[in-house]
């Protein structure tokens, strides 16, 4: 048996070789390790101790499995086979072994347990999946068992599905009802142990994640009409109506865990109408975008509605229980002859109609930007604005930070901008600054960061800090993935260059999207009144 699974292998790996070109030759030095080994055990109800591995993994050509009874030898099981072991009465620690076609290995250690006791104190929880609809998700745990089965009771369904006891399985019916979920639980006695449940199967008609937050952008390149990444046009009604609500259709705005986001339930028609009299001109703009939730619709129609010459649609196809992206271009519409210099309304339309309900959120348009604040930032643009956020203040306001003309153009730094961040006083320790950056930091540049920096003081620790401003918050809403090092001022009233080895941070890591910066003058210290200018944020190696 060993030998024919090595062989087989080789042939794999001969063809995948032989079908190759120049062009597309697999690189094996590449592969990683297998990643999510695991086995499905499964044992005969008939008091022989006889138990099936069925390994799975990723990644995998080949598994070997050692029972963990004394059996020295280990099996071996190409993907998609089992094998067979019987074990007398007790509890063995198997270890599963994945590798891939290039002999690395990732190894996993799974407990094995073998009763001649039917499964006692069988526990089990049947849930609707909270993000997909129609999916429900089972799991199972009961003394002495090793595995059991699900009969989740769709006709023309009737084999089960199996898991480890205490794993989870997971189904996707065709259709929301009521269904007849039945759990047997199984040891390696001939006695099995049995649960059973009348189950509602729902369908999920709310998100439970946000959408993706928009990148960062100059305001001269985005109109934001709902959201909370840009400045939304002011006075603008979400909900008109235009006389929908009669025909059963609602709106709310629908708030997920403080995220808001606009909510058109049974969508006939519904949209948004701007201020009276206000007009907006999306002719310098390339797309409108927006991003989309829904669990039954199949379909938008978005139409842009002008003063001069009426509305014209757009539609795009959803994905149901996931967010959708859309942009459309605006020639969309202005190919349909429509004038987009005085947009005042915005429409949607539901396929099928008033048949389902729609989250919408980020509704902009935007263009492609003519400069960004990216790495390296000299604050010299003339087209550029740099909207330093200061924090920090002794009543936890923001402190005064801004782009000024350089007050010392002296010595190493004779540029005409420069950041000056004010630390008044009674300011906290760890009050500062930042600036988002319209880019992610590109770390082929390299991974220090050099600051030219006036203190009025030798010993002030500068702390430089970068966030990737999309990252899970915290308690205090601030991003958890960053990097933080420190630098020492040695000389006063002076410009002098700082340098900040971000390699240094053990958790810094270049495959990390850090878009913003953060400058912390005189960390550690409470704000006395004294102000530090900063410039020429650049990367060096």
């Amino acid at each position: 048996m060993k030998k024919i699974i090595y062989i087989t292998s080789l042939i794999v790996a001969a063809i995948l070789f032989s079908c190759s070109t120049e062009n597309d030759l697999v690189d094996l030095d590449a592969l990683g390790a297998p990643t999510n080994i695991s086995a499905l055990t499964t044992v005969t109800q008939d008091n022989t101790g006889k138990v099936t591995f069925l390994p799975k993994g990723e990644g995998v050509t080949l598994y070997e499995i050692y029972f963990g009874d004394g059996t020295t030898a280990p099996a071996y099981v190409n993907p998609g086979e089992t094998v067979d072991h019987v074990y007398r009465e007790g509890i063995y620690n198997a270890k599963i072994v994945g590798t891939t076609l290039n002999g690395k290995k990732t190894e996993v250690t799974q407990q094995v347990v073998v009763s001649f006791k039917a499964p006692q104190n069988l526990v089990v929880s049947i849930e609707n999946d909270l993000q997909v609809s129609k999916k429900v998700n089972v799991t199972a745990t009961a003394d002495y068992a090793l595995f059991y089965d699900v009969y989740f009771g769709e006709a023309g369904k009737p084999d089960p599905v199996s898991a480890n006891n205490g794993d989870a399985v997971s189904y996707t019916y065709q259709n929301p009802g009521v269904y007849t979920i039945r759990v047997v639980s199984k040891s390696a006695a001939i006695q099995t142990t049995e649960f059973t449940q009348e189950f509602t199967v729902t369908v999920v008609n709310k998100p439970f994640t946000s959408a993706p937050t928009p990148p960062n952008r100059q305001a001269a390149d985005v109109i934001s009409i709902y959201g909370s990444k840009y400045t939304n046009v002011a006075g603008t009604n979400y909900f008109p109506d235009w006389g929908q609500g009669s025909q059963g259709s609602s709106w709310t705005e629908f708030d997920l865990n403080g995220d808001k986001m606009l909510n058109y339930i049974k969508l006939s028609y519904q949209g948004i109408a701007l201020a009276d009299g206000t007009t907006i001109d999306v002719s310098g703009m390339e797309f409108i975008h927006m991003d989309v939730w829904t669990a039954d619709l199949q379909k938008i129609e978005t139409s842009l509605i002008s003063k001069t010459n009426g509305e014209k649609p757009v539609v795009r196809d959803l994905t149901a229980n996931q967010w959708t992206s859309i942009d459309i271009p605006i020639s969309a519409f202005t190919s349909q002859g429509l004038t987009v210099a005085d947009i005042f309304q915005l429409k949607f339309v539901g396929t099928p109609w008033a048949g389902g309900s729609v989250f919408i959120d980020n509704i902009y348009f935007y263009k492609t930007p003519s400069a960004l604040i990216e790495m390296p930032i000299d604050f010299e643009s003339t087209t550029l604005t740099y909207p330093w956020a200061g924090f920090g203040a002794a009543d936890f306001g923001a402190i005064p930070a801004s782009v000024i003309i350089n007050p010392d153009k002296s010595g190493n730094n004779l540029s005409n901008k420069v950041v000056k961040i004010e630390k008044p006083s009674g300011a906290q320790v760890w009050a500062g600054a930042s600036l988002n950056l319209d880019t992610k930091v590109d770390f082929t540049k390299g991974t220090k960061v050099k600051v030219n920096v006036w203190s009025p003081k030798v010993g002030a620790k500068i702390l430089f800090k970068m966030e990737v401003s999309t990252s899970p918050k915290d308690g205090n809403g601030n991003p958890t993935v960053f990097v933080e090092v420190e630098a020492t001022t040695t000389v006063a009233n002076s410009w002098q260059v700082l340098t900040f080895d971000l390699t240094t941070a053990a958790a810094f890591n270049t495959v990390n999207a850090y878009d913003r910066v953060i400058l912390f003058p005189d960390f550690g210290v409470n704000g006395t009144g004294t102000t530090y200018y900063f410039d020429d944020i650049k990367q060096s190696n």
